[in-house]
C-alpha cells in the first residue's frame, strides 16, 4: 500500500554562516542575514569554524560573515587562520568590524577577506556586498594582455600607497609618479606589477608627467563602476614604457562627487587584485571618499614643504580627522625640498614645525631643482630624464625599501 502521508522535506543546505565570539552582539547582522537568506544560514564560534568547513554541512557554503569588535583584536592570528581556511575551500569572506583599529583591519583584509562592511551595518550594504561576491567568479591564477598591451593578473594582493599634498604645488604628483616608476623598475628579475591611479579627477597631472593619453573609458568606468569587470578596468588603463600601468584622470572635468566611497573601494580592490603595488595620487581637497582611501592604504604619504601653507593645512587636516576619530597618525609625512645638511636655520625651522604640529617628518626629499620641472614637461620620470638627480636617488631608495618590506610580508604569508 502506497503511503499518502506527506514526507518531511529535508532542510535546505546552509549557504552562509556568521562567525563571531557572540552573534547576539551583532543584532543588525542577524536581521540582515535573515532578510537575505531566510533560514539558509547558521552561526559559528571562532573555535568551531575551521572544523566546520571540512564537514559535510560546510560543503555548500558560499560565504561567511566574520563579525568582530575591539575585544577580538587580541586573537587576530586566529581570525587570520579562519580566513585562510575559508579561502582554501573557496568560501567567500565578508568582514564585519565594529571599533576595530585600522592596523588589525588591514591585516585581516590582506589575509584574503573579499568584502568589508562596518558595523553598525549601513542599510542594504550587506546585501550589496553579498551580491558583489556572488557576481565575481572564483579567483583563478591567469595572466592576459588586452588590445592596449595592459597585462592583468588575477592573483594579486597589492599594497596600496596613497600620496596627498598638504598644499598646492608641494610636489605630491611628482612624488607619486616617480615612486610608481621606481617601484615598477626596482629590479630586473621579475619586477613587481605596478599601477598608478590618478584620483585628482579634475586637474590630475599624472598623464602629463608620463605623457600618456587620457582615455574616454576612464569616465565611462567611473560613472558605472558597479558594472566594472576585468575587461573594462583593463581598457581604462594606459601602459607607460611597457612597465607601468596608468589609470589617468578623466579627459573632461567631472564633479568630485561623481564617485562615492563604495565606488572608490571597488576601484582600489580591483586594482589591488591585479597588481603588486597600487600608487594613488590623491586630490588636495578632502572629499567623501578620502576616508575610504585612508583606511584602504597600507602606506599613506602626506607631502609637505617647510612653509606656513603646509603647516596651517596640516594643522587643519589633523583637527578634522581627529574630530571624526579617523587615523591621522597613519599619515607618514614627507618633507619635499628639504633643507640641506649644512642649512642649520632650515633644520631649526623644521624642528619647530614638528613640535608645534606634534608630528614626525619621517622622510626628507632634497630639492631636485629645475630638472624636476623639465622632466615633467617632457613627460618622463626623473630616472629616464635625470637619473643622477638627488631627488630621484632618494625616491629610488624609498621604492627599494617598500619593495623589500612587501616581499618580506609576502614570504611570511
Amino acid at each position: 500500500m502506497t503511503s499518502i502521508l506527506p514526507s518531511t522535506p529535508e532542510p535546505a543546505p546552509l549557504v552562509a554562516c556568521t562567525i563571531s565570539r557572540d552573534v547576539q552582539e551583532f543584532d543588525l547582522l542577524i536581521e540582515d542575514m535573515e532578510a537575505i537568506l531566510g533560514e539558509a544560514w547558521g552561526d559559528l564560534g571562532f573555535d568551531e569554524a575551521t572544523h566546520f568547513f571540512s564537514q559535510e554541512d560546510g560543503e555548500h557554503l558560499e560565504f561567511v560573515a566574520l563579525a568582530i569588535d575591539e575585544d577580538d583584536e587580541a586573537n587576530v592570528d586566529h581570525l587570520s587562520s579562519i580566513i585562510a581556511a575559508a579561502k582554501a575551500r573557496k568560501i567567500k569572506v565578508v568582514l564585519i568590524a565594529h571599533d576595530v583599529t585600522p592596523s588589525a583591519l588591514h591585516h585581516l583584509l590582506r589575509q584574503g577577506a573579499d568584502e568589508f562592511v562596518p558595523y553598525p551595518l549601513p542599510e542594504g550594504e550587506l546585501a550589496a556586498a553579498v551580491e558583489r561576491m556572488r557576481s565575481v567568479p572564483a579567483p583563478q591564477v591567469s595572466t592576459r594582455t588586452d588590445e592596449n598591451g595592459v597585462k592583468l593578473s588575477n592573483d594579486g594582493d597589492g599594497v596600496i600607497i596613497a600620496v596627498q599634498g598638504m598644499a598646492g604645488g608641494c610636489g605630491a604628483s611628482t612624488f607619486a609618479t616617480n615612486l610608481a616608476w621606481e617601484l615598477a623598475t626596482v629590479t630586473k628579475d621579475k619586477p613587481p606589477r605596478v599601477c598608478i591611479i590618478d584620483l585628482g579627477l579634475q586637474f590630475g597631472a599624472v598623464s602629463t608627467y608620463l605623457d600618456v593619453p587620457r582615455r574616454e573609458a576612464v569616465l565611462e568606468l567611473l560613472t558605472d563602476i558597479e558594472s566594472m569587470d576585468e575587461d573594462s578596468f583593463g581598457q581604462a588603463l594606459v601602459t607607460f614604457e611597457d612597465r607601468l600601468q596608468v589609470f589617468t584622470s578623466p579627459a573632461d572635468l567631472p564633479p568630485l562627487d561623481i564617485v562615492g566611497q563604495t565606488e572608490i573601494q571597488t576601484l582600489l580592490d580591483t586594482a589591488a587584485q591585479h597588481f603588486d603595488f597600487v600608487v594613488v595620487d590623491m586630490p588636495p581637497s578632502l572629499v567623501q571618499w578620502s576616508e575610504t582611501v585612508l583606511y584602504a592604504a597600507q602606506v599613506y604619504f602626506g607631502i609637505i614643504e617647510l612653509d606656513m601653507r603646509s603647516a596651517q593645512n596640516t594643522f587643519r587636516l589633523k583637527r578634522a580627522l581627529q574630530s571624526e576619530d579617523l587615523p591621522f597618525d597613519k599619515i607618514r609625512f614627507v618633507l619635499n625640498r628639504a633643507p640641506k645638511f649644512t642649512d642649520l636655520q632650515g633644520k631649526s625651522r623644521l624642528k619647530r614645525m614638528q613640535e608645534s604640529l606634534d608630528i614626525s617628518v619621517d622622510l626628507h626629499m632634497p630639492d631636485g631643482g629645475r630638472a624636476v620641472a623639465e622632466s615633467g614637461d617632457h613627460g618622463q620620470p626623473l630616472a629616464l630624464q635625470q637619473p643622477k638627480n638627488p631627488l630621484r636617488k632618494e625616491i629610488a631608495k624609498l621604492a627599494q625599501s617598500l619593495y623589500e618590506v612587501g616581499r618580506s610580508d609576502a614570504e611570511a604569508a
